[in-house]
């Protein structure tokens, strides 16, 4: 044993051993967390949604972007569906284009307007799944402001629509869908949050939206502690930028997931942690925002924001004027 090694830590000062041993933790500590992060998005198996969980899967907003690819990736895992939106003809044509790929899937359809009679819309739903194995609900539906605008612009009925259909819609669909699965002592449940809520320190021009995601946030890591004895799995998935008609952002990228890319990430990590990041290029945003202060990226937001209400106010202008 080299006794001379020995010696010469004890011989150095106190403040410089907690100082290696405070540098060894926080490399030791990083190691594992990317070594984590590797398992999760690249190794981790995703599981047997049907075997695990039921036949069935109940997918609001299916009709449109991440919805509408959520239900072709659950087809496609051998689930059965029912489709839950406010347009029949476009719930219509879903169905027929998931039917004419996955041949096998049976497909139910149920017509809900979310920012309208919302009690007779989750009758129908109750009704609709009664004698129905739903084990995956998954939460999507939602809705934004049509441009970036001060909460003081925002319109009763912009307000109500916001509040009714991502807290209020969210939260009865689930509470009418979760009594089956507590009685089948299994299920998941998959509510589709924001990084508006999560990897932002605040979403300036879109207060009302911003709040509404962190509702189901916590609305979601609350169900996971009730729930998870009971064999239910709850989870919040934080999406960042996905090209669809909510985010106008019509192109797909690296860092901009199409939303059949989205949908297949996400596929993987039901069942797992209570809040994640399916597509890791969007990890990679999170991790450079947690670098930053949090003045620096309000201002810089505050600023893209305030861009995008220019445009929109000019649109609505060039609207009028052609009116008239």
């Amino acid at each position: 044993m080299d006794f001379s090694l020995i010696q010469n830590l004890k011989s150095e000062p106190l403040w410089l051993l907690l100082l290696l041993a405070i540098v060894f933790l926080s490399v030791l500590k990083s190691s594992l967390l990317t070594l984590y992060w590797v398992f999760v998005h690249f190794l981790r198996p995703s599981k047997d949604l049907k075997k695990v969980y039921g036949s069935w899967a109940l997918v609001t907003g299916p009709t449109d972007g991440i919805g509408k690819a959520f239900a072709f990736q659950l087809a496609s895992k051998g689930l059965n569906l029912v489709l839950v939106g406010r347009n029949i003809d476009k719930l219509n044509d879903v169905s027929y284009c998931i039917g004419a790929k996955f041949e096998q899937t049976r497909i139910k359809i149920v017509v809900v307007d979310f920012c309208g009679d919302l009690a007779h819309g989750i009758e129908r739903i109750k009704e609709a799944i009664d004698d129905l194995d739903v084990g995956i609900l998954i939460n999507n539906v939602g809705v934004s402001y049509p441009y970036a605008r001060y909460f003081h612009e925002v319109d009763d009925k912009l307000m109500s629509d916001v509040i009714k259909v991502n807290v209020e819609g969210t939260t009865k669909v689930t509470h009418v869908v979760l009594s089956g699965m507590i009685k089948r002592k299994r299920g998941a449940i998959v509510n589709i949050g924001s990084g508006a809520a999560v990897v932002i320190p605040s979403d300036p021009l879109y207060a009302l939206y911003a709040a509404t995601k962190a509702y189901i946030d916590q609305f979601s890591r609350c169900l996971y502690v009730e729930y998870k004895k009971s064999g239910i799995d709850v989870q919040c998935q934080v999406p960042l930028y996905v090209a669809t008609k909510m985010s106008a952002l019509r192109r797909s990228s690296f860092f901009v997931a199409s939303t059949d890319n989205y949908a297949r990430a996400a596929i993987r990590c039901i069942g797992y942690e209570p809040q994640c990041m399916p597509y890791w290029p969007h990890t990679i945003l999170w991790a450079f925002a947690r670098l930053l202060p949090k003045y620096v990226i309000e201002a810089w937001w505050l600023g893209v924001c305030l861009a995008i209400r220019k445009k929109g106010l000019l649109k609505d202008l060039r609207k009028r004027k052609a009116s008239n």
